[in-house]
């Protein structure tokens, strides 16, 4: 009977393992989309240069991610480090 609850247990744990491994590719995403919404909250549309203004055009050198100071809006998977990366497996 121990045999059969202790194999029931890692079956359980394993599946729940395999759910929440996620690959870096898929942090990074989650990093730039999280990064990107954080932007949109302040009421500004231009976070990235591939976004689009109020009026429809591609924002382009407009864009917070282009002009120097201010927000640094993650926007490319270049722009998210190892340590970011890290820090997002840490808390979730």
């Amino acid at each position: 009977m121990r045999f059969v609850v202790a194999t029931i247990l890692v079956a359980i744990t394993g599946a729940v393992n395999a759910q929440s491994t996620i690959t870096n590719q898929e942090v990074v995403e989650r990093i730039i989309k999280a990064s990107r919404g954080a932007y949109y909250a302040t009421g500004h549309p231009c976070a990235c240069p591939y976004d689009h203004a109020r009026n429809g055009s591609v924002c382009g050198g407009r864009s917070a991610y282009s002009r120097p100071g201010g927000a640094e809006p993650k926007c490319y998977p270049k722009d998210v480090t190892a340590s970011d990366i890290a820090n997002y497996r840490s808390v979730h």
